[in-house]
């Protein structure tokens, strides 16, 4: 097989490497930072109380606020990011509805990308009209159509790639484009990881994670993350954190700071499994088409230093997708993905949740759509899985 061309460098690698592994010492030289497992702080004082209330004395209050565990993790992402700040939250789409409302008014406008996050989506459609907030949502690959929606947006939100269908964006254009109207950019980037896309050194506000993904990597944890300037950040906690209560917690701030540690470990084997496969399917005469960021000449390409081992390809009529699902032994059927194991998930089954709020059907994802996630098993038993599901589902 043909190598793949990736640009990826392997000295960015390294100083993620460097900045996950190496810690200064911890409270009585512990290797690893403790878990903070307390739901308040106390004082020894009543200056201490008043001084820390009047922002005068930084400490930890409650952990619905800051927890020592969690802003380990938060100042983690921060750095590998390229951020000023950061904050954990329980979810994903706690940092995304956190993040949104944050900087969204009743009666003002966002530009989203289509085949943005299935749950994002609902978001839009479901809560976000409620507050009289309207959500136009563009082809994202194409700055002209952008460039058409933006004036009087307040938000651009932005995948790169995308869900299910993995478009790519050019983030540098469309910050710019934003920025010049003073419209805020945030962009989900658990797809690419901060290892493999820094969107804040592109010009983008604000960096949003389902940390759940590669940033724990083992599929032992539900968490997310937003990153950007501390004034972002600031406004984010003032105006929508405290307040929808969508905390990280201590042990799972924990985990994820673990599962950080092999981050630039596990992407490269990811990827070069990822690409194995989808170098393979492309060339199989049952798969009419592969959805994957190595394929694409788009501008968008240039931010990517490494590709993840998540895509998804188009099957031939005469495949039997259920029988093809359920011959799999190696790709376990489930959501998510970024964990230690492959998954699959058909558009087929997925286009049949919430009739009305389904994004793969919003945007016309083909029922013979289906998503690998290659996780971290030999690459070899993976591909000898995959042809012999191909051989059961044949018609």
């Amino acid at each position: 097989m043909n190598e793949h061309p990736t640009g990826f460098e392997h000295d960015y690698l390294a100083e993620a490497a460097t900045l996950l592994a190496h810690d200064e010492p911890f409270p009585g030289g512990a290797v690893v930072p403790p878990i903070y497992q307390t739901s308040l702080f106390t004082f020894a004082n009543y200056a201490e109380m008043a001084d820390t209330f009047a922002g005068k004395r930084k400490q930890p209050i409650y952990s619905r606020g800051d927890n020592p565990t969690v802003m380990e993790f938060e100042a983690r992402v921060a750095a590998l990011e390229g951020a000023e700040a950061a904050r954990g939250f329980s979810s994903g789409m706690a940092a995304i509805s956190a993040t949104v409302l944050a900087f969204v008014g009743a009666g003002e406008r966002i530009v989203a990308v289509r085949n943005c996050y299935g749950d994002a989506y609902r978001l839009f459609e479901r809560l976000l009209p409620r507050l009289n907030i309207k959500v136009d949502y563009v082809d994202g690959s194409d700055p002209d159509a952008v460039a058409a929606a933006l004036p009087g947006a307040k938000l651009l939100y932005l995948e790169s790639p995308t869900s299910m269908m993995f478009e790519l964006q050019d983030i540098a254009h469309l910050a710019r484009l934003a920025k010049e109207q003073g419209i805020i950019t945030t962009i989900d980037n658990s797809w690419a990881s901060p290892v493999f896309q820094k969107p804040i050194s592109h010009g983008v506000d604000l960096v949003l994670h389902s940390a759940s993904k590669y940033l724990g990597g083992h599929s032992d944890t539900v968490a997310g993350v937003v990153a950007g300037s501390a004034a972002h950040v600031k406004h984010i906690n003032e105006q929508t954190y405290s307040y929808l209560g969508g905390k990280l917690s201590p042990f799972e701030a924990w985990l994820l700071l673990r599962g950080l540690r092999t981050l630039p470990l596990r992407l490269p084997h990811h990827m070069k499994s990822g690409l194995t496969i989808a170098e393979r399917l492309k060339a199989h005469a049952h798969v009419e088409r592969v959805n994957h960021p190595v394929y694409s000449n788009h501008p968008g390409k240039a931010t990517l230093a490494g590709y993840a081992g998540l895509f998804s390809f188009e099957v031939t009529d005469d495949i039997d997708i259920p029988v093809f699902v359920d011959a799999l032994k190696y790709f376990r059927i489930g959501v998510s993905w970024g964990g230690h194991e492959s998954l699959v998930v058909p558009a087929k089954a997925s286009l049949e949740q919430t009739p009305g709020l389904n994004s793969m059907a919003r945007f016309g994802v083909s029922p013979r759509t289906i998503r690998f996630n290659v996780g971290l098993e030999s690459v070899e038993d993976l591909w000898t899985d995959v042809a012999q599901a191909f051989e059961k589902a044949r018609k």
